[in-house]
């Protein structure tokens, strides 16, 4: 058995087919333990480091990082057995050549040579390459005579007279390697002067390709359009950024849940006032000390309660089967913005956790979509999502379904505000909700009531939590 195992890229899950060397964690030399992370591969879900499946020496890595490779393909070549001594310097075990057999290779003289295996130039042992099937070149090319524009056209070739003054000379256009006579009337040529137009670049649409006046005057236009063109659109100072991995896949989703699902949006502005003070009471219990929380964590809290009163919110249109699958829990995606693009991890059964565990979990879920490792599990599955454009000082906005959800909500930024409360005008702390949902599920009715009491939650979280649990 080979003492050099070659790794290949594994079928990561969800359907994957390719993924995108981001890093190496080792180099060629490097000795390796089993299930040691040694790649960083992006695909379409996420970025993820990837375990060698054998202990050993990297022998040689086939693929750079910043290339994309399919599932299968080899991507390093690892050494299990490096105490058996070292290995041949290209990896194979063919000897090397001998002297004598150096000696006796015939080489092609240096003086007048072309790159050898180029059609004419010396191949080896001094012969000359040629096609297969044909010997060599022994004779010259020679080039038809050209056929000349006839005279009764009335076309003069050139406006310039031969050195011996008998008549005019050509006047010759560049196109490529081969030159042609630009063929054009005295009055023609006049007009291309007095307008600054080089017939050399004409494109003549007349008999036998000649220059008419329209084709000077399109010329002389298309050169004051060049000329009035905005330095934007300078190509040299643009730049362009591959399609791929998660932007690639969040672009194919947002595209086909944009065009499947039967998009309404809804907005309601509540008064959080309340919802802040508990949250500064939370921070000042024991069993929240030693954890971050957020108006984030009141708004998931809210949802899932409302959740709870208006199942059908919670469900999937199933075009295949002609169903509506109504989820009796609750997947609560996040959606956070990374480096690579835009994902939306979830808390999984998020509904059966208690107020400090779910803080917990979606401290570790944006922990990790920040540091680029979320792994595709924790994206796949989601029911509901939210989407926090306040942390962007953004008011609300109306997000995308992901595939396979019925509502998303939008929670915008917490501003302070004048508000009537209780019959005066007061400053309050105040934000927009937008709730985009599937109407092919969720009607009218069940939407606005869905989003009323997500509302109520955060204009009396106290209250709610006592009357609805």
């Amino acid at each position: 058995m080979s003492r050099i195992k070659e790794f290949r890229l594994p079928d990561l899950g969800e359907g994957l087919t390719e993924g995108e060397i981001l890093s190496w964690l080792v180099k060629v030399g490097d000795t390796i333990e089993l299930n040691q992370p040694i790649v960083e591969v992006e695909t379409a879900k996420a970025a993820v480091e990837i375990p060698a499946k054998w202990a050993g020496v990297v022998a040689k890595i086939h693929v750079e990082a910043g290339a994309t490779v399919e599932v299968g393909s080899p991507i390093v070549a690892i050494d299990t057995e490096p105490g058996d001594g070292p290995l041949p310097a290209d990896g194979d075990a063919q000897p090397a050549p001998s002297t004598g057999s150096l000696e006796a290779v015939d080489v092609a003289p240096a003086q007048g040579a072309v790159e050898p295996g180029l059609i004419g130039g010396p191949a080896p042992g001094g012969r000359t390459a040629v096609l297969v099937g044909y010997g060599p070149k022994s004779t010259t090319a020679k080039r038809r005579p050209r056929i000349g524009p006839s005279a009764d056209l009335g076309l003069v070739v050139g406006d310039k007279t031969d050195e011996d003054g008998s008549g005019p000379a050509p006047q010759v256009q560049d196109r490529g390697e081969q030159r042609a006579a630009v063929l054009a009337k005295p009055p023609v040529r006049k007009l291309a002067r007095d307008m600054g137009v080089d017939l050399g670049v004409v494109i003549g649409s007349g008999p036998l390709g000649s220059v008419t006046r329209d084709d000077v005057q399109k010329a002389a236009l298309d050169l004051q359009t060049r000329a009035e063109q905005p330095a934007a659109l300078d190509a040299a100072r643009e730049q362009r950024i591959p399609i791929k991995g998660v932007r690639k896949l969040t672009a194919d989703n947002m595209v086909a849940s944009a065009f499947t699902a039967p998009h309404v949006t809804e907005f309601l502005t509540v008064d959080v006032t309340r919802t802040m003070r508990s949250l500064r009471r939370l921070e000042s219990r024991p069993e929240f000390r030693d954890v971050r929380i957020s108006p984030l964590l009141m708004v998931a809290k809210a949802v899932l309660l409302a959740i709870k009163r208006h199942p059908m919110v919670n469900s999937t249109w199933s075009g295949e089967t002609g169903e509506i699958v109504i989820k009796e829990y609750v997947n609560l995606g996040i959606a956070a913005a990374t480096e690579r693009g835009l994902i939306v991890p979830n808390v999984k059964d998020a509904g059966r956790l208690t107020l400090r565990e779910l803080a917990d979990a979606l401290n570790t879920l944006v922990q990790i979509a920040k540091s680029g490792k979320t792994p595709p599990s924790d994206m796949a599955g989601g029911t509901f999502s939210i989407t926090n454009v306040g942390v962007f000082g953004v008011d609300t906005g109306t997000p995308i379904l992901p595939p396979g959800e019925s509502a998303i909500l939008a929670f915008g930024a917490i501003r302070s505000a004048p508000w009537v409360h209780k019959g005066k005008i007061k400053i309050r702390q105040v934000t927009t909700l937008g709730l985009s949902f599937d109407h092919r599920i969720i009607d009218g009715e069940l939407g606005s009531t869905f989003l009323r009491d997500v509302g109520r939650f955060l204009t009396d979280p106290g209250e709610a939590l006592l009357s609805w649990t």
